[in-house]
């Protein structure tokens, strides 16, 4: 039996070790490397996710790959300190004294705030797909809560989009972030970086028979009787990762077409702590990225020999020209960066980096079976009404599971 897997990010690879040893596998990844968002640059002595990453407490099947890839003893929990930026200057949120002295909200206000965010977990989200953020904000907190505090974040992450993002997503990432203490989030990571992940799972597949093909993207698919033909080979089934436009684009089934936006992280090796100890600053004022991700002040920067800052940025359509160079200079300019304290910078850039969670999307989640062709990534329901790296393992495994019942056994 030969299974096709379309994309080599964290969903690909966790239904390819699922099914090698069950099945021939063949991995197509377009990219130089697996991993997708999860991909990781290496200087030397360390390696640095592209994109920041982390995972959460509840977060069971991925707890369970680590376990079955040998790694659990390598994830190790910290706590992850918060702040604003506005008027260029730093406004730590961590503790319950400093959140008191923000001054951008009333007491009242900040009241109310705290009250959501406490009762986030236990709001069936079910009934959220179908309001705005924006107008289950200002029935709930008011405007003020809306314009000072939700309004950059959600126009951080999605710009022109921000008004049409429902309010399912919004009380979905609230809950995520909301295991915490008076020092911080509680969040997790691999001592020595998530690269071990997708070395460990690539090695798993090759162990089991299974083909891994970088630099090959499908640009062909067609249904062959029983069969599918990708770039003019056949395969008894395929499991496609990438978005279900881009799958259409190719061949596939038409499923309707889901709205993606693109991501832009600036990575930037730095000589000194410019974040004052906090690990995830929001910006409150516009800027051309909507975070500062200070990742060694959540991992020891003695592990890097030097601090290491993200600059999150999300784009829809086009990425505008020299974006790096915007990003980068008007952090220097922000955060008072000479550029001799500049050691390395890099630029990471995904037109496909994750759906935009719009009123109504729950609707137009595809099911994982299309005719003998799966599907499953960031746009299936275990990624809704948030995606995650949980999401994305527990996507390949429902997608690989479903494979085993209905074509290897069917």
């Amino acid at each position: 039996m030969k299974v096709c897997i379309i994309g080599g990010g964290l969903t690909g690879l966790t239904a390819a070790h699922a099914l090698s040893g069950d099945a021939e596998i063949d991995l197509f990844e377009k990219q130089a490397v697996t991993g997708g968002c999860l991909s990781s640059y290496t200087f030397g002595t360390f390696s640095i996710e592209k994109y920041y990453h982390h995972c959460f407490s509840n977060d069971t099947a991925f707890f369970s790959l680590l376990n079955d890839l040998g790694l659990s003893g390598r994830l190790a929990w910290r706590s992850a300190s918060t702040g604003y930026v506005a008027g260029d200057r730093i406004y730590p949120l961590t503790t319950p004294l400093e959140i008191l002295k923000y001054p951008f909200l009333s007491l009242a206000a900040k009241a109310r705030l705290a009250y959501l965010v406490l009762r986030a977990r236990s709001i069936n989200t079910a009934g959220l797909d179908s309001i705005t953020a924006e107008e289950y904000v200002k029935s709930v907190l008011g405007d003020d809560v809306y314009r000072s505090f939700f309004e950059p974040l959600l126009n951080a992450k999605f710009g022109e989009n921000r008004h049409d993002v429902s309010a399912a997503w919004l009380i979905s990432r609230i809950a995520i972030r909301s295991d915490r203490g008076t020092t911080g989030e509680r969040l997790g990571y691999l001592d020595g970086g998530f690269c071990q992940l997708i070395d460990a799972l690539e090695g798993s597949i090759r162990k089991k028979g299974g083909r891994i093909l970088t630099k090959t993207p499908v640009t062909m698919l067609r249904r062959k009787s029983a069969a599918w033909e990708v770039n003019g080979e056949t395969y008894d089934a395929i499991i496609s990762t990438i978005p279900p436009q881009e799958l259409e684009r190719i061949g596939g089934p038409a499923t309707g077409p889901i709205r993606y936006q693109g991501a832009a992280c600036a990575t930037i090796g730095l000589s000194r702590d410019i974040a004052g100890g906090i690990y995830w600053l929001n910006m409150k004022d516009p800027a051309p990225y909507g975070a500062v991700v200070t990742h060694t002040n959540f991992i020891p920067w003695e592990q890097y020999g030097c601090h290491i800052v993200y600059l999150a940025s999300y784009f829809t359509g086009s990425l505008p020209q020299n974006a790096d160079r915007h990003m980068i200079g008007d952090f220097c300019r922000r955060f008072s960066v000479s550029p001799d304290e500049i050691l390395w910078s890099r630029m990471a850039v995904d037109p496909f980096a994750g759906p935009i969670y719009t009123v109504g999307y729950r609707s137009k989640i595809p099911a994982y079976q299309h005719d003998g062709l799966f599907m499953a990534g960031m746009f299936s329901l275990s990624n809704y009404p948030e995606r995650s790296m949980e999401g994305a393992v527990r996507a390949g495994n429902e997608v690989a599971d479903l494979i085993r019942r209905n074509v290897l056994h069917g």
